[in-house]
């Protein structure tokens, strides 16, 4: 009698719970393991078409550094987001909301916008 305890394989770990066309658990793990992500469509912005990426895979970053006041002030946004409207987000989804808005904002208000007036400010 061996002490070793039998664990379940990575199949049986990793299954999906749902119903799957693709037959068993084990195939539906393969087929959702080598097909692409699936993506939420997103509402643009504005009619400019631009919208934020929303939760996809992001193959392309950038790294912004900021103030500790400025972390703090986004990760506070990010909790309330979450206590008062039930938005669970993360801080990158935030700033690609964010990002999005301004940017919508800078295609339809130009150098009346806010991000121009504010880049402006000495």
């Amino acid at each position: 009698m061996t002490r070793r305890a039998s664990l379940p394989g990575a199949a049986e770990l990793f299954r999906t719970t749902a119903s799957t066309a693709a037959g068993s658990p084990a195939e539906a793990v393969a087929v959702e393991a080598s097909g692409p992500r699936p993506v939420r469509a997103v509402e643009p912005a504005t009619r400019t078409g631009r919208g934020p990426s929303g939760r996809e895979r992001h193959d392309e970053k950038i790294t912004v550094y900021v103030s500790a006041p400025e972390l703090v002030e986004l990760e506070s946004a990010r909790l309330r987001l979450r206590a008062e409207h039930g938005v669970g987000v993360d801080r990158g989804r935030i700033v690609r909301e964010a990002l999005a808005i301004v940017l919508a904002e800078l295609d339809e208000a130009g150098a009346d916008s806010a991000l121009v007036r504010r880049l402006r400010e000495p």
